[in-house]
Formats: structure tokens, C-alpha cells, sequence
């Protein structure tokens, strides 16, 4: 199982001193740290207006880090694809995969928030089909041998190619997965999945079942499966550590995530109204009540426990969130060291090998 830094930018606290600008920096600072301690992977979202996150660009961002780092994957989590001209999109992603040497990973969602797309005047309730297209015409761009062209419902491109092209033959491609809908997408077209362990058990039961569902559906259109994995919430401690992790865990869900996730079934997509009931149920949540379905909590010991019964679910990749909730920058790198040197080592992966090559 690999291992990767994962963080959505959030910053909207009454507490909170620090300017989105200098969040921003934490994050890269973040970013290359993880390459420096060995993660395989640095996911990056994209959010605007400050409606849920800071950072807008994650991959100027992804880009910025490219000298400063040697092995660790690029990645958005996500691309939020329906704001955007798909064609944009995959050049941006394609000269980072060269700029990089070839260490993007690709992912893509249509978001939640109803307050992003106002101001670029992209089409909240057409989400999801946007989204679809705007996926074939990224695969047709980066994958095609020669000049290819689309016509579809929302794009119509003349014969053309993308310059520059991705270093990989194939880039990643991930499909984030908070229902059906979009595991359908994957399925249908091939993409590897994303899902977020909260909702992976609202859809689904579990991770383990959700990764089972995705296996079915590819095999439904005669698909090969492609790897999954998750996101995940995180705070390593005990006692009074524990319960500093469990409040600004939720913190989070009542600062962000609630005024971001939609509660008008008028104004919501048919295919999002499954996030009434997470609206429900993070209403009633009380610190307590969080566990393994939404946060990676408590010792060392008890972590791996949880990973290993995710790992045997069939997910090959957990990506982390440390810095949810307005947890300070040094706590942050101090809980990355803490998850490498006291539970990564209890799994295979690619940072084994960095540990090797580091005590050479």
C-alpha cells in the first residue's frame, strides 16, 4: 500500500489568523516535505472563492514543487472538470507531466459546492454530463496517435492535437467516486477510482464493497479494472491528543463541509441529492461519534489495524489529510514524520525503499 499527502485547503475559521496566501505556502511547504520523508504521492484540490478551500490552481502549485522534489506523484484531488474547458484542462496537466518527467497522477470530480460554478457561469445542474464528456475529450487528447476531433452535447472541436503531449503513454486517470453515477463513468470508460471512505459506506457499506461495486461495473462494459483508492482524514495521539484531533475534525465538517454541501433538492442535481443525507447526518454528529468510516484516529497501533483492513478491501493507495481543520503547519510535518516512521513501515510499499536507500 502507498501512501500520499492529501489536503483540500480548508481555512475557514473564526479562530484562524492565517491569511489564505499564507496557507497556500504551507501547502507547498507540506508538499515537499512529503517527497522528503518519503510519500509516494501529493494530492492537491482545487477550490475557489474560498467557498470550502484556499487554493485555486493546485497545479501551479504541483508545478512550483517540480525542482525541489525527486520521486513524489503530482496529482489534483480533483480537477473540478465542469468548471472548465476540458481542453484546458489537459494541457495544463500534460505540461506538468513533462515538466515533471512524468509523475502526474490525473483525477477529476464535479465538486459539490453550487457556489463555484455561479461565478464561472458553468452549469451546476448539467454536472454530471459535463463531466462525462469532458472525460472522453481529456482521453482523447492525451491518448490519441495522431489529429482527433469531437462533437458532443457541450464541446464541438475541430480536427486537432494538444501540445504539449504528457511524458506518460498513459497518464493515471482517476474518477472521484461519492456515488453511482460517477462510478458508472469509471466503469464505462475505463478510469481508475477515488473514493472517500464517509460516503464510500453511505453508497455502498464500505470500502471494501465499494471497490467490489467498481470491479462489477467494469465488468459490466468489458473493462479492466484499474487501481483503487481512497482519501482519508488523520490525527495521530492519544487522550488529550485525540481529543484535540476529534475537534477539529469537526470543526471542519461544521465550518466547510455543511455550508458547502447543497440542502435544496430544487437546486441540486437528481444524481447529488444522496448528499441531503450526509447534510443529516454530519448535523447530528457529535465528536464522539467519529470513527474508522470517516477518520484515521488514535495511536499508532490502532491506525494500522484500520489500514490493514482497508488494504485487504482491495484499496493499493490512501491518501491523508493532515492539515484539516486549521491545524498549525508544524504539527502538521510533525504528524507526516509520526505516520512514516511509526506506521507506514508496517506496510510494503515504495517507502520501504526510500528508508533503505536513506540509511545507506
Amino acid at each position: 500500500m502507498e501512501f500520499g499527502y492529501f489536503t483540500l485547503s480548508d481555512n475557514i475559521y473564526p479562530e484562524i489568523k492565517r491569511t489564505p496566501e499564507q496557507f497556500v505556502l504551507d501547502i507547498r511547504a507540506e508538499a515537499i516535505h512529503a517527497d522528503k520523508i518519503g510519500m509516494y504521492s501529493a494530492w492537491i484540490g482545487e477550490h475557489h472563492f474560498d467557498s470550502l478551500g484556499v487554493n485555486s490552481c493546485p497545479h501551479m502549485v504541483l508545478a512550483s514543487i517540480v525542482p525541489e522534489t525527486r520521486n513524489i506523484r503530482l496529482a489534483p484531488a480533483v480537477a473540478v472538470l465542469p468548471l472548465h474547458h476540458p481542453l484546458r484542462v489537459a494541457e495544463e496537466w500534460a505540461t506538468l507531466d513533462l515538466l515533471s518527467g512524468g509523475r502526474v497522477d490525473f483525477a477529476v470530480g464535479r465538486g459539490y459546492d453550487r457556489r463555484e460554478y455561479v461565478p464561472f457561469n458553468a452549469e451546476y445542474m448539467d454536472s454530471l454530463e459535463l463531466l462525462d464528456e469532458g472525460c472522453e475529450i481529456i482521453k482523447k487528447a492525451w491518448e490519441s496517435p495522431g489529429k482527433w476531433s469531437h462533437k458532443g452535447k457541450f464541446f464541438e472541436i475541430p480536427e486537432m492535437s494538444i501540445t504539449p503531449r504528457p511524458v506518460q503513454k498513459k497518464v493515471p486517470f482517476y474518477m472521484a467516486c461519492f456515488s453511482r453515477a460517477s462510478m458508472e463513468i469509471a466503469g464505462r470508460r475505463g478510469l481508475d477510482i477515488i473514493f472517500a471512505p464517509f460516503a464510500a459506506a453511505l453508497t455502498f457499506g464500505d470500502l471494501g464493497q465499494a471497490v467490489t461495486a467498481y470491479r462489477d461495473e467494469c465488468a459490466k462494459f468489458g473493462t479492466t479494472p484499474g487501481k483503487a483508492m481512497c482519501s482519508y482524514f488523520i490525527h495521530i495521539g492519544e487522550g488529550k491528543d485525540e481529543e484535540y484531533g476529534r475537534e477539529r475534525q469537526m470543526a471542519y465538517f461544521n465550518n466547510c463541509v455543511l455550508p458547502a454541501f447543497h440542502q435544496e433538492p430544487g437546486k441540486t442535481p437528481p444524481t447529488m441529492l444522496y448528499f441531503l443525507k450526509i447534510v443529516d447526518i454530519l448535523k447530528n454528529m457529535k465528536k464522539e461519534d467519529l470513527g474508522s468510516k470517516s477518520i484515521l484516529l488514535g495511536s499508532p497501533q490502532k491506525i494500522i489495524d484500520t489500514l490493514k483492513t482497508v488494504e485487504a478491501g482491495g484499496i493499493e493507495e490512501v491518501i491523508l489529510y493532515f492539515n484539516v481543520g486549521g491545524k498549525p503547519h508544524n504539527l502538521v510535518k510533525e504528524q507526516m514524520n509520526r505516520f512514516m516512521e511509526e506506521i507506514a513501515p508496517a506496510f510494503e510499499g515504495s517507502h520501504k525503499k526510500f528508508r533503505l536507500q536513506a540509511a545507506e
